[in-house]
């Protein structure tokens, strides 16, 4: 008797170990991220080995990710890139991002200087990510999102309230009369274009505002951007005196031009060398010119 059951006793063991283990998805889905973070680590080795022999550049990039356990507390991580005469900052993030660690995040468009998407603090001063050059700057590189504006996740900062402070001056050609005709042009004197051409190169990047301390302590400033917008039109003859009031009465609110304080830091940042102070300037005489009553 006692041999049948130790008999089934073992077969009944020997089932046990043979049934195969139900893994979920849950364990597959971990299974796979400890996979792919192991050849990834192995990749990482690889690079640096390469890299030993290779003129290289280090960039110290802020890290923070406010959805992710463990990284929601801000730091900064090293990369050691390759560096090749022409590359930018954003070719070197670039670089990073499909080399090093894919979650690593950042705006980028054109590459051109046009979309203004990736303006970031480079080595403590505001800077367009696709036109800086790698070769001017010391190392290590030090990449930071732009101040005084609320990080979303690594250097993407969120830009809304920049678009709220832009779309307040009303940024769009309006003037008081049309020409009968529907094809034909409104014409502008050469003399007028040249006086607004260089606040029509603004391309919404954001740099100028985030190096302004006004702008920084108080959050209803227009800003150096949305007044050289208003400057734009306000200073363009075909919209007319009617509509040019209009827009004085904008930029002359209290949080408008007068706040300006002529630091000249928003001059100084600006990738595409906007006179910016210059521009808020002329619209304080302006504001004061129209107030002026004689009788």
């Amino acid at each position: 008797m006692s041999t049948q059951i130790e008999q089934q006793e073992t077969e009944t063991e020997a089932d046990e170990e043979t049934e195969p283990e139900v893994e979920s998805p849950g364990d597959r889905r971990r299974a796979q991220r400890d996979e792919r973070q192991a050849q990834e680590q192995a990749q990482r080795e690889v690079e640096e080995e390469t890299l030993d022999d290779e003129d290289t550049i280090t960039l110290k990039v802020f890290r923070y990710d406010p959805e992710v356990e463990g990284k929601q507390e801000p730091r900064f991580d090293d990369f050691r890139v390759p560096f090749h005469k022409g590359m930018t900052i954003l070719d070197a993030l670039i670089y990073a991002r499909d080399h090093y660690d894919s979650s690593l995040t950042f705006r980028h468009s054109c590459r051109q200087a046009v979309c203004g998407s990736d303006a970031l603090f480079v080595n403590g001063r505001q800077r367009l990510g696709c036109k800086t050059q790698i070769s001017e700057l010391e190392d290590p590189v030090r990449i930071e999102p732009l101040p005084h504006q609320e990080v979303v996740k690594d250097l993407v900062v969120d830009m809304e309230h920049f678009y709220d402070q832009m779309e307040a001056v009303e940024p769009y050609f309006d003037a008081d009369e049309t020409p009968d005709d529907k094809l034909e042009e409104q014409r502008q004197t050469r003399e007028n274009r040249e006086k607004v051409k260089m606040s029509t190169r603004c391309i919404w990047c954001g740099a100028c505002m985030s190096s302004c301390n006004i702008a920084a302590g108080d959050n209803e400033y227009l800003g150096p951007a949305a007044i050289n917008k208003a400057y734009r039109f306000a200073m363009d003859e075909r919209e007319g005196e009617n509509r040019k009031q209009e827009r004085l009465r904008i930029i002359e609110q209290e949080h408008g031009v007068w706040r300006c304080q002529t630091q000249f830091s928003c001059t100084e940042v600006c990738p595409k060398d906007i006179p910016l102070t210059e521009h808020i300037q002329e619209l304080k005489r302006e504001a004061v010119k129209n107030n002026l009553k004689f009788w």
